[in-house]
């Protein structure tokens, strides 16, 4: 029978383990802001790295000292002393009492083959080094968690051996006891098993767990360890950390809140943001089909699942996305129902009725582009375009003419210089602009816009913002079909556009017309 611990602790270890995954890099602010939105949002703990072990958490460790810290504890993270070394003369764990923290958490070792063959000492001196380390930094008042490193292997290996060395933490005054699973091969029914002859063993000292996701399954191990016990899960925002990563807090704490009823954070609709944030901060993409918080986590594309949602949301959603900062979203494609097109115009503000022939017209015009190569999940812009003409609601602003593009291999500078020249007709005025850019997109934007403006010198504010290539049906080689799909941003709004053409040229000016075209639409309209 599980039995729920009355409080689960969150600590966090993004700025130190998950600083150890490949492409996660943080300066010392970095460091310090995302901590400053970790205590925010409510974590418990949270582990800001190993002093003195680079600059980096020198310099934060020293500001975070002069931080009023709202919610959390900051934890330095180090080691036991050194074998044979008496533990008040080890450089390391004075540097870890000079860190200044409330909280100190050491790592020791539990599987004897690390004993016997990396520390190269015996099984009974790395006990005393457990416990010496542990007594020592509780005797200078700290708060003191003992990270038993590959626990889980020690115990398959050799369960006496691992249960000793956290009887050794326990004697030392461990505050908390954490199970790790440091090479992240254990299954939950092994995690289970173990938890509760810890349990059994230990009952006077409160146990965590410290999952990694080499197996993906960090998250059901970390949730299976609480269901045994568990007091503390210790994880990442968005899974960083070494090889595969860590438990990912952005999955464990929904679950620990919304499927177990148990309260770990201020406010859980903060968790998207708090993600994207870490993203943003490290320069990282965020991963779109991340559960809970990623942007296809409540997407809804099929029509009968679309249809389906929009009389009773929670036929197809396992909670309401808005608990976790989500949004429901509804996709637009060639496996699109009525209530696809019904769901987005409603939210563009357009009236577009069930079964009308308006509604049939831009679902078949739809599913015709798409065969052609067209996606509108990223082209609301252009999805609007389409049902505003369809329900004669688009008006044309400018009428085009042609465009050319040339390139020269260098100009006066040494550069090479792209040219474009585009000519449009307003309400019967020509007008024929030529501009230089930094590629032929640029400078057929730039020739464009200058038409342009002297009619509409509102599309100033415009700016384009992203601009991305996908080549389609690859196997064609140089005759392949392109996709291009570009943002623009007025400062406000963001819209994408979308264009196809087996030439990348005009695939980016289909996508370039429609998005300064939109945004007129929506300006003229209102």
């Amino acid at each position: 029978m599980n039995t729920l611990p009355p409080r689960v602790a969150i600590y966090d270890t993004t700025l130190r383990d998950g600083t150890q995954g490949e492409g996660f890099h943080l300066s010392g602010l970095d460091k310090l802001r995302i901590a400053k939105r970790l205590d925010q949002f409510g974590v418990h703990y949270i582990e800001g790295g190993w002093p003195g072990s680079n600059p980096k958490d020198v310099e934060f460790f020293e500001e975070a000292a002069k931080v009023q810290w709202e919610h959390a504890k900051i934890a330095a993270f180090g080691s036991t002393r050194r074998a044979h070394t008496p533990v008040e003369e080890d450089q390391q764990v004075k540097l870890l009492i000079g860190a200044n923290t409330p909280v100190v958490t050491i790592f020791g070792k539990s599987w004897a083959l690390h004993v016997t063959e990396v520390l190269r000492t015996t099984v009974e001196e790395n006990q005393a080094m457990i416990e010496d380390t542990v007594r020592y930094l509780k005797e200078n008042g700290k708060e003191v968690m003992y990270d038993a490193e590959h626990f889980f292997d020690g115990f398959k290996d050799d369960a006496e051996h691992a249960l000793a060395t956290l009887k050794s933490a326990a004697r030392g005054g461990a505050d908390c006891l954490v199970l790790c699973d440091t090479n992240g091969g254990t299954l939950p029914s092994e995690v289970a098993e173990i938890c509760k002859e810890v349990s059994a063993q230990i009952p006077n000292t409160p146990f965590g767990i410290h999952t990694h996701n080499d197996c993906e399954l960090a998250v059901a191990n970390a949730i299976t360890a609480v269901e045994a016990g568990a007091s503390q899960i210790q994880g990442t925002i968005n899974g960083y950390g070494e090889r595969t990563g860590n438990c990912n807090m952005t999955s464990v704490i929904p679950i620990l809140e919304l499927k177990k009823g148990i309260k770990v954070v201020k406010d859980l609709r903060g968790l998207r943001d708090l993600s994207f944030f870490v993203d943003d901060v490290s320069n990282n993409p965020h991963f779109l089909r991340a559960p809970f918080i990623g942007r296809t986590a409540f997407a809804h594309k099929g029509g009968m699942h679309v249809d389906a949602v929009k009389k009773v949301a929670h036929s197809y959603e396992h909670i309401r996305p808005e608990e976790v900062g989500n949004e429901q979203t509804i996709l637009v494609s060639e496996l699109s129902g009525q209530s696809n097109i019904l769901i987005k115009a409603e939210q563009m503000g357009l009236g577009l009725t069930k079964g009308s022939p308006e509604a049939r017209q831009v679902l078949m015009k739809i599913k015709e582009l798409e065969n052609e190569g067209y996606s509108y999940e990223a082209a609301g812009g252009s999805l609007e375009l389409l049902i505003r003409k369809s329900l004669g609601k688009h008006q044309s602003f400018w009428e085009f003419k042609e465009y050319h593009c040339s390139y020269r291999q260098q100009n006066k500078d040494g550069q090479s210089v792209c040219e474009a020249t585009v000519k449009v007709e307003v309400e019967s005025q020509p007008a024929y602009t030529v501009a230089e850019g930094h590629g032929i997109v640029n400078a057929l934007d730039k020739a464009l816009r200058a038409a342009l403006m002297n009619f509409f010198p509102e599309i100033e504010k415009v700016s384009l913002v992203d601009y991305k290539v996908r080549i389609i049906d690859g196997h064609d080689a140089t005759a392949a079909r392109t996709r291009v799909l570009i943002v623009h941003s007025d400062g406000k709004d963001n819209w994408g556009t979308v264009g196809v053409s087996d030439s990348i040229i005009e695939a980016s000016w289909k996508a370039l017309t429609e998005g300064l075209d939109l945004f007129l639409q929506r300006r003229r309209s209102s």
